[in-house]
């Protein structure tokens, strides 16, 4: 029987098929972090459950509030850090390595073609890029992971979303993924897992297709998949190249996870991008889009570039080329958190922070603080951010504020002129 990519996944991990579409899967890893985790942790402890399944394959981060803000938070840290501990769990990232999390693990090589994850996060969709399964759970199912190693799915419904053409100058993955929202809705996808296809994925960066996978869940879908090629083989041959006697080995090896070409799917969505402008969102939904020409003069308070959407190195550069030798408006406050401490320290190294410094940008540590409107950026009522992140539902950053969702380089042309406006201005 043909299969899709989600289908060859599940079939490959299923541990029990329980009750008709519901299968219970093996985890090849659980990722965590100090929001989510340290609930389960305590429900845990007062069972009596104080254990892991497997200490090598939980990845822990402290990523949202670093360093604490205040007591709660750093209770929060204390929780998982002792948990940590106390389980031997070695891949713990505290503060100083930490970084936002869906760039600082497939960053340190733990997320691999075919694989299962589970995090308490709803964008761990981020991960399929690599041509993982990859979903956010809530606190029930993840205390079932880190106990049992396991987690309850139904079987998949996919959507294949057909991308061709050829992107203008000043369009970039975060368009692309923001036009698509716009035309699926945030319910377009629900309870699906989208395959995004097509010769413009193809030719992306592994961080342009975890900026594409990133934002699947705000149409509603469970993951965001993209097919392992030499590309996905390029980023991780750091980590596999002890596995394989080379790439070839591993493209071939990854391959069987590539969907049949006579899989079935729910629908086919099909996206020519070749005339696709720089997109920005409005109101309080990720798919309420439209182009950034039609939001011109729009003023904001503050533009954020970082977040697991667009903090990577890549990103930066971007929003660098379009800031070199300008200043940011008197009226804008900017702010850049590099995603990890590697692309903080290649971004030093670079003299992309520099560029930043120079342009009047306020360069912070790691962190996902800002993005939901816990740390590093908080906007106050009334005023609107023009962020880089992934929500702009009302409140997100700050009670009573206005969140726009932009690229890096609309973000940055944002910032020197003021107001919303067209990165291709600046190009």
């Amino acid at each position: 029987m043909p299969k899709t990519v989600a289908e060859k996944i599940f079939d490959s991990h299923r541990v029990d098929n329980p009750a008709g579409e519901m299968y219970v899967l093996g985890l090849d890893a659980v990722f965590c972090h100090e929001i989510t985790t340290p609930v389960a942790v305590n429900d845990l402890v007062s069972r009596g459950k104080d254990r892991v399944f497997d200490p090598s394959r939980i990845k822990v981060v402290i990523d949202h509030v670093t360093p604490a803000k205040d007591s709660k938070t750093a209770l929060q840290g204390k929780i998982l850090r002792d948990w940590a501990k106390r389980n031997n769990i070695k891949h713990f990232f505290d503060i100083g390595r930490n970084g936002v999390c869906h760039v600082l693990f497939p960053e340190q090589g733990f997320v691999r073609p075919g694989s299962t994850i589970i995090m308490g996060d709803s964008h761990t969709c981020t991960h399929g890029a690599f041509g993982a399964f990859a979903a956010g759970v809530g606190t029930t199912d993840l205390e079932v992971g880190i106990l049992k190693g396991v987690c309850a799915f139904r079987y998949p419904r996919s959507m294949k979303i057909q991308i061709s053409g050829t992107l203008r100058k000043g369009v970039y993955a975060k368009d692309v993924i923001l036009h698509i929202l716009g035309e699926l809705g945030v319910n377009g996808a629900t309870d699906q897992v989208i395959e995004f296809a097509g010769p413009v994925v193809e030719e992306m960066t592994m961080e342009s297709r975890m900026t594409l996978c990133n934002m699947a869940v705000e149409a509603g879908a469970t993951c965001g998949i993209c097919y392992p090629d030499m590309t996905t083989v390029d980023y991780l041959w750091p980590f596999i190249k002890d596995e394989f006697d080379a790439p070839e080995a591993a493209l071939a090896y990854y391959r069987k996870f590539l969907p049949d070409p006579d899989a079935q799917y729910n629908s086919i969505v099909e996206f020519d991008v070749s005339n696709l402008s720089p997109q920005v969102t409005f109101g309080y939904k990720p798919d309420n889009v439209r182009p950034v020409s039609e939001m011109e003069g729009t003023p904001v308070d503050q533009v954020y570039i970082g977040s697991c959407t667009n903090g990577r190195l890549e990103d930066l550069r971007v929003a660098a080329e379009v800031l070199a030798g300008r200043r940011i408006s008197d009226s804008v406050r900017g702010i850049v958190s590099p995603a990890t401490p590697e692309t903080y320290r290649m971004a030093m190294e670079e003299g992309i922070l520099g560029t930043f410094l120079d342009a009047g940008f306020c360069v912070t540590n790691p962190t996902c603080g800002a993005c939901l409107g816990m740390s590093n950026g908080v906007i106050a009522e009334g005023e609107v951010c023009a962020s880089t992140t992934n929500r702009n539902f009302y409140g997100r950053m700050g009670k009573g504020g206005m969140v726009h969702l932009m690229s890096p380089a609309t973000a940055a042309a944002t910032a020197v002129a003021g107001h919303i406006t067209n990165s291709k201005l600046y190009a």
